[in-house]
């Protein structure tokens, strides 16, 4: 998990894709925390994209670093827990702009399960639990 968090953090702008019925729907995001030991994004809980994971939790996620890519599939849940929140503003504080823990918007999801990938043109891909 610590190696796709500073991947995906290294990143800046990673795009996570999920379906909307049988529809692919992809966009970018840019915030990541570790808590409890567990991957976890943010999104606002008005948005199609929360709905969609609700729907369905799994999802996929991709970014580049220096010319080498990651790919996580993985199956996530939302956490409704103040502490996951503060968590999630603490290690992103631009995220202070948009939300706060008691906003009643801010939405984080952990990654329950899942594998990550990192690839690139020259070496052999490698694979991490999530």
């Amino acid at each position: 998990m610590e190696k796709a968090l500073d991947y995906l953090a290294k990143s800046g702008t990673f795009y996570l894709a999920t379906v909307d019925g049988d529809v692919p729907q992809v966009r970018p995001f840019g915030a990541v925390c570790e808590f409890e030991g567990k991957l976890y994004i943010v999104t606002n809980n008005q948005k199609d994209v929360y709905k969609q994971m609700k729907a369905n939790p799994h999802v996929a996620v991709s970014g580049m670093v220096e010319g080498t890519w990651i790919r996580l599939r993985g199956v996530v849940a939302e956490d409704e827990r103040r502490e996951a929140r503060v968590a999630m503003l603490e290690a992103n504080p631009t995220l202070t702009s948009m939300y706060s823990a008691d906003d009643g918007l801010m939405t984080v999801f952990r990654f329950e399960e899942g594998t990550a990938t990192v690839c690139s043109f020259t070496d052999a891909p490698v694979e991490y639990a999530l």
